[in-house]
C-alpha cells in the first residue's frame, strides 16, 4: 500500500487517520481514506458527490465514529487527488459513467485489505447516490445504506432538457466533449457562490468548512462538468430509471429546498424501494449532512439506527 496524502486538519475528521493512493484495473489512480477509531460496529462506504474529496467528510466521519462506525471515503477519478482526466484539471470528466464502478470495486478490495470492521455499510451523496444505487443493484455487499440527495434525475429546466441531451451527444460524434458544458464555471462551486445565495447549506459554519478546505488546497477544487460527463449522468441516470430497486434496507434524505437533484425521481424510485423509507428534511437544501447540527445529528442518528438494525 501507497500513503497519500491527507489533510487530517482541514477534515477535522478522528484521530489516526490515513489515505492510500489505488491503481484501478484500467490503470487510474484514485485515492482513499480511512477513520477507524474505536469504531467496531462496522464500516461506512462513504460514496461522495461530484467535485467533492475525502477531507470534506471528516467531520461526517467523527460523527460516525461517534456512533461506533468506521469510514472508508473516495476521491473518485477526475476530482479530489485521483487522476484528473483531461488537460484542464478545473473540468469534471468521465470517459463512462460505469467506469466509476473500477472505483468503487477498488475501494471494497482496499476495504478488506486494510481489515476494516465489518458488516459494511453504504451512504452515497447526490452523485455517489447514481453510482451508489448502481453498485447496489450489481450487488455490493453491504447491509443496509443511506442516500443524501441522490442525483437519480438532474433537475434542470423542461426547455433545456432536450439541449443538454442533443449538445452532449453532439460533443462526442464531433470530438468536443472534454469543453466544459455551457454555463458551467471553472472555479469550484462553494468558491464563486456567496452564503447567502448557495443551494447547498443553509449553515454558515459548514459553508466555511468547505470553503476552507478548497481555499487551503487548491489542488481539491474542481470546476463544472464536461459536455461527456453531463452525457454520461443523463444516460445513467435515465438507465437507472428502469430498474427496479434492490432489497436492500434503505434510507434517503431530501431537503425540501433542494435544487440540484430531482426531488420527482428521488420521491418515486423511494415509494417502490422495498424496505426503503424517504426522510423529508424541511428547509433543508442539497447536503443535509453539512447543515446545522441539529439536522446531522438527525441525519447520522437516522442512518446509524438503521445500520444497527441490520448488524
Amino acid at each position: 500500500m501507497r500513503y497519500a496524502p491527507l489533510h487530517s486538519d482541514l477534515a477535522d475528521g478522528p484521530d489516526a487517520g490515513a489515505a492510500h493512493w489505488l491503481k484501478t484495473t484500467d490503470n487510474k489512480q484514485i485515492r482513499v481514506g480511512h477513520w477507524v477509531s474505536d469504531a467496531d460496529r462496522g464500516t461506512v462506504l462513504l460514496f461522495p458527490g461530484r467535485t467533492e474529496y475525502i477531507e470534506k467528510y471528516g467531520r461526517a466521519a467523527r460523527d460516525l465514529r461517534d456512533r461506533g462506525y468506521a469510514t472508508l471515503v473516495v476521491d473518485w477519478r477526475g476530482q479530489g487527488l485521483a487522476d484528473r482526466l483531461t488537460p484542464h484539471r478545473a473540468t469534471g470528466h468521465v470517459d463512462l459513467f460505469s467506469d466509476y464502478q473500477k472505483d468503487v470495486a477498488a475501494m471494497l478490495t482496499h476495504a478488506r485489505d486494510l481489515g476494516l470492521p465489518k458488516p459494511f455499510y453504504l451512504i452515497a451523496h447526490s452523485m455517489g447516490g447514481a453510482i451508489g444505487l448502481r453498485a447496489l443493484i450489481e450487488g455490493l455487499p453491504v447491509r443496509a445504506a443511506m442516500f443524501s440527495a441522490p442525483m437519480w434525475g438532474i433537475q434542470m429546466k423542461p426547455t433545456l432538457r432536450p439541449f443538454a441531451w442533443g449538445l452532449s451527444s453532439l460533443s462526442r460524434k464531433m470530438n468536443f466533449d472534454t469543453a466544459m458544458a455551457p454555463g458551467q464555471k471553472v472555479e469550484n462551486y462553494i468558491e464563486r457562490m456567496a452564503f447567502e445565495a448557495n443551494e447547498l447549506t443553509s449553515d454558515r459554519e459548514m459553508f466555511d468548512y468547505m470553503l476552507n478546505q478548497i481555499s487551503a488546497e487548491p489542488d481539491l477544487s474542481l470546476g463544472g462538468p464536461s459536455l461527456r460527463w453531463l452525457n454520461e449522468a443523463l444516460a445513467e441516470c435515465r438507465n437507472l430509471a428502469r430498474l427496479t430497486s434492490p432489497r436492500t434496507p434503505c434510507v434517503t434524505f431530501l431537503g425540501t429546498a433542494e435544487t440540484i437533484v430531482d426531488a420527482h425521481r428521488i420521491r418515486a424510485r423511494m415509494a417502490k424501494w422495498p424496505g426503503g423509507t424517504l426522510d423529508i428534511i424541511e428547509a433543508g437544501k442539497h447536503e443535509v449532512m453539512m447543515e446545522d447540527a441539529d439536522t446531522r445529528a438527525r441525519v447520522f442518528d437516522t442512518a446509524c439506527t438503521l445500520f444497527d438494525a441490520n448488524t
